[in-house]
């Protein structure tokens, strides 16, 4: 493969909004199912259960056959870890990582996307203090969550939460992303993380 050159990334990677849907009750490990724009199935991601470090899978579909996308926390039980995304898909390049500012996060949520050697290249910050704090103190899970990601100064992402007691669900939109500055593949893991871990944080 031509290191110089993107690689082209499956159809899958190739919508502008998908929705991200998590069943919260599940004995065995979380499971998350994808949908494009028209409601389709894009991936289907599994959180392996009983691990100390995090460990999650993102598939083709529920038969699990293709493996996309592996998403792995560096520590355990780390409330700042970091988790590092590979596509095997590409010989299992690493693509680059996201790290959850722990302590900020206890307030107001905030992540880093990192690049492949580790330095900061944007972050995925809650909307607003004011509104983050009565999301943990008042109100609780019914007032949604909103996110912007931005890569330096630019707006590439944004993403809505909301939680019932059924079912937690990540809207992620990348239309505002018209130079195509964050790579799908790290998008999309945000979003899985933001449904995995900031599910169970809040």
């Amino acid at each position: 493969m031509d290191e110089s050159q993107p690689p082209i990334l499956l159809d899958q990677f190739q919508h502008k909004t998908y929705l991200i849907r998590q069943k919260v009750f599940k004995l065995f490990g979380a499971a998350f199912h994808i949908y494009d724009a028209d409601e389709n199935v894009a991936f289907y991601s599994k959180q392996k259960a009983m691990k100390l470090k995090e460990d999650i899978r993102v598939y083709t579909g529920e038969d699990m056959q293709t493996e996309l996308l592996t998403i792995k926390a560096r520590g355990v039980l780390d409330i700042g870890a970091t988790y590092d995304v590979c596509d095997p898909q590409q010989g299992g390049t690493h693509i680059g990582s996201l790290k959850r500012k722990g302590l900020k996060s206890m307030i107001r949520d905030e992540w880093l996307f990192l690049n492949t050697e580790g330095e900061e290249i944007g972050m995925i910050q809650e909307d607003s203090a004011a509104l983050a704090l009565l999301r943990r103190f008042i109100l609780g899970q019914f007032l949604p969550q909103k996110y912007t990601g931005t890569i330096g100064s630019t707006k590439v992402c944004h993403f809505t939460r909301n939680f019932n007691p059924f079912v937690s669900k990540v809207t992620l939109d990348y239309s505002m992303d018209e130079g195509n500055i964050l790579d799908r593949r790290l998008g999309i893991a945000a979003a899985v993380l933001l449904v995995a871990i900031e599910g169970k944080q809040n």
